[in-house]
């Protein structure tokens, strides 16, 4: 029907924003007002996927991946396989998480280098945490210390399946020699979340301690670690 002239009538066809209009903003505004610690484990990835989506409302999807990974930790290192089940991620969204998850581990390593590790124990937890906690294949990785106990090289030497990883004593302490090494810290992770040790965890760690022992090269502690926590066996006195 024509429009009568004076008639302030509104138009019946909404015209309204969406509900969500501006909320990137007020969020953005929160989280420099009042720090991240103000906001939610699903608002904080919210943040993160607004990179990966310049526009649009990126909350049922935050809210999605927060419900199918369990907190911000585990969606940012969830496997690519099954984030791309989850409807609406594709490359760009798997990327984002990814340089998430890649910058607080080389943030925690930097932290680590610049310390000695036996006063700085919390740091090597929360290294080791961020590094293997929320993998979904067992991995079995090395600190190699110097004689300031203090970082020479971390690396992963050995990578297996749910529930298994095949460690060779006589290899890691090869590797030690070579990076001229005299103190270790051993780290694995046990990806069923739960880091309690196996009899096998302590064989393979008493059997590496009694290679390195005359080499002088020390074995500090063997942390597993799980989505659950961490156990340490020298914490729980079973080297």
């Amino acid at each position: 029907m024509p429009a009568v002239p004076g008639d302030t009538t509104k138009p019946t066809e909404s015209t309204e924003a969406p509900h969500y209009h501006g909320h990137r903003e007020r969020l953005r505004e929160r989280f420099h007002a009042a720090g991240p610690d103000a906001l939610s484990d699903y608002e904080l990835l919210e943040m993160v996927l607004f990179a990966a989506r310049a526009q649009g409302d990126v909350k049922p999807l935050a809210k999605t991946l927060i419900k199918t990974f369990g907190s911000f930790a585990e969606a940012i290192h969830a496997p690519e396989a099954r984030l791309r089940e989850v409807k609406g991620i594709g490359d760009k969204t798997i990327t984002q998480l990814r340089l998430i998850a890649a910058a607080a581990q080389r943030i925690s390593k930097g932290q680590l280098r610049q310390r000695t590790l036996l006063s700085s124990w919390d740091e090597v937890i929360d290294y080791c945490r961020t590094s293997l906690a929320f993998a979904d294949k067992e991995q079995f990785c090395i600190l190699f210390l110097d004689k300031r106990n203090q970082l020479i090289a971390e690396e992963v030497q050995q990578t297996g399946t749910v529930d298994h990883t095949p460690v060779y004593p006589r290899e890691v302490i090869k590797r030690a020699l070579e990076l001229s090494a005299t103190a270790l810290i051993l780290v694995h992770n046990h990806p069923s979340g739960d880091p309690s040790p196996s009899q096998a965890d302590v064989q393979m760690t008493k059997a590496i301690i009694d290679i390195a022992g005359p080499l002088g090269i020390a074995v500090h502690d063997h942390i597993i670690v799980g989505r659950g926590g961490h156990a340490s066996l020298k914490g729980l006195k079973l080297i």
